[in-house]
């Protein structure tokens, strides 16, 4: 009898049998894992490593990157040559580059990943599939866009009793955790109690519900580890019905809830473009579901962008005083951040609106009139306090309305500070802009300043269809005749008109109607004026 005894192991792996299978088996696997992926990322997978031992020899390194050239081993390992071909490539490609190979994969995936914009929707951070790819992808998102815009999809109708057919009331809590069993199956109701759960469900659409699901938002804004700009775009608003919360303010509030609780600790700026004015209330920290931390957050903005709607003075008192109420929420979100700003963008969108950052001196922020108050009252009762932004260095304000005294006040105190600052399209109610730049006269002990003012003008330019010769009309010809004048009474200086035509592009400013291309600086102007009557004049 005798016994079989098993074979002997081979010494040598066979490279046309079990190496051809394992790579089969592992380019299986990864296609099943590629067909969940939602961004176009490609998982990772053990390809550095063999038998759980790391290699780094050139032999794995070309299986890695699918490459045998030594040459282009040299180029690809070297970090300058290969950030410099990956900055290069278009921005279309890189899902293509990266499906190359792994190592293509794992060093295109920051710059594919750095901006992600998500506009926002039932399933956007419900569904599993979509959380699981961004735990995948979230480190390397530097810029987070939440996109939002009212639409009929948002708009939220009365809660109807259909038994009585009365309003409800809904007073909104949001729910940080998910509603845990109480006993046996029961859960506690989302909304407060069953009944109101229950018809919220019934009447109110998914989007809502969604915009209400507090973990989800917190799940996926944990992920985004390495965020430091996050923009907020809540466009529609003029659509939506006002005085009436809306699938967009739940949103908000989730969201904030969301950024105070995830571990961002390199977030330092923040976008709201556009946003509505009800929208600053549901993003200030201390409102629905905040923490003693919550400040803390939002304290680690340093450039603060708001692209505000603005909301025209109605006719009756009764109703201008409740229209002045954005207004207190904009000057209670700005106060909330101002210690920590840096650089603070502020432009209305529509109409002109006040200077958010002197809201102390504006009139319709002050007190209830004078003639209603008691006579012991009057002078008593005083309006929001300054703002006073500690450490900003470079402010820009667009589209607005105020006096001369209130820009004068606020150069005046944040003069050690302040470096740069823009008024654009802002016009003045009382004073000139003399009066309003009249610190910087004290600041610097000169008025050189003044002779560096930009001037804004419309010139319309005429082309004549004979030779296509310019004709100039309005403020520029008006100028160039004084120019003239002045050559023509004193001694002819080569300098007079050409040193007019020569101003630097920060002195003469185009006008935003007149064309890029034509009003390009002096240098262009001077082109085009010399195959002119002004040639023969030197």
């Amino acid at each position: 009898m005798h016994s079989q005894r098993p074979a002997p192991p081979a010494l040598k792996r066979s490279v046309s049998g079990e190496s051809q299978s394992s790579y089969t088996s592992a380019a299986t696997t990864s296609s099943r894992s590629s067909s969940k992926l939602l961004f176009g990322e490609i998982p990772l997978t053990p390809a550095t490593t063999v038998d759980g031992r790391s290699t780094r020899s050139l032999s794995s390194i070309c299986n890695l990157v699918l490459s045998t050239s030594s040459a282009f081993l040299r180029f690809w390992l070297n970090d300058d040559c290969r950030e410099n071909l990956l900055a290069h490539i278009d921005h279309d490609d890189l899902p293509n580059f990266r499906l190359v190979c792994h190592d293509f994969s794992t060093r295109a995936a920051p710059i594919l990943f750095e901006s992600l914009t998500v506009t926002f929707k039932p399933s956007s951070f419900s569904k599993p599939a979509r959380i699981e790819a961004l735990s995948r992808i979230g480190r390397h998102v530097k810029t987070f866009t939440f996109h939002m815009p009212h639409t009929s999809e948002t708009f939220l109708p009365p809660i109807i009793d259909p038994e009585t057919g009365e309003e409800k009331q809904f007073l909104y809590e949001p729910q940080i955790q998910n509603p845990q069993n109480s006993s046996g199956a029961i859960k506690t109701p989302k909304y407060g109690t069953a009944e109101l759960t229950n018809l919220l469900v019934q009447q109110y659409p998914p989007l809502f519900h969604a915009a209400t699901n507090v973990p989800a938002f917190v799940a996926a804004f944990s992920e985004l580890i390495n965020l430091t700009h996050l923009t907020i775009s809540c466009p529609g608003f003029n659509s939506a019905p006002r005085h009436r919360r809306s699938a967009v303010d739940y949103a908000l509030i989730s969201l904030r809830i969301a950024v105070e609780r995830a571990p961002m600790y390199s977030l330092h700026s923040l976008s709201l473009h556009p946003i509505h004015p009800g929208g600053l209330l549901y993003l200030h920290p201390m409102r629905f579901g905040s923490t003693p931390s919550s400040a803390k957050r939002w304290g680690q903005i340093r450039c603060l962008s708001i692209c505000m709607e603005s909301i025209p003075a109605p006719a009756s008192p009764k109703a201008r005083i409740q229209s002045l109420e954005h207004l207190r929420i904009l000057y209670a979100y700005l106060r909330t951040l101002s210690r920590g700003l840096t650089r603070l963008f502020f432009r209305w969108k529509g109409e002109r609106g006040p200077s958010p950052l002197s809201l102390d001196k504006e009139p319709c922020m002050l007190p209830v009139e004078e003639e209603r108050m008691h006579p012991s009252m009057r002078g008593e009762v005083r309006g929001p306090r300054p703002l006073k932004f500690s450490r900003l260095r470079h402010m820009e304000l667009e589209n607005a309305i105020m006096d001369s005294s209130q820009i004068s006040d606020f150069i005046h105190k944040h003069r050690r500070t302040l470096v740069e600052f823009n008024f654009e399209d802002v016009k003045l109610r009382e004073g000139n802009w003399d009066d309003a730049l009249e610190p910087l006269t004290k600041i610097a002990g000169h008025d050189r300043w003044k002779r560096n003012q930009e001037e804004v003008m419309d010139v319309p330019i005429v082309l004549s269809p004979i030779g296509l010769e310019p004709r100039i009309m309005g403020p520029l010809m008006e100028e160039v005749d004084q120019a003239i004048e002045e050559v023509s009474g004193k001694e002819r200086s080569p300098h007079s008109l050409s040193r007019w035509l020569g101003m630097p592009r920060a002195t003469l400013r185009k006008s935003p109607a007149t064309k890029e291309s034509f009003w390009g600086g002096g240098e262009h102007m001077k082109r085009l004026l010399r195959g002119t009557m002004f040639s023969s004049w030197k």
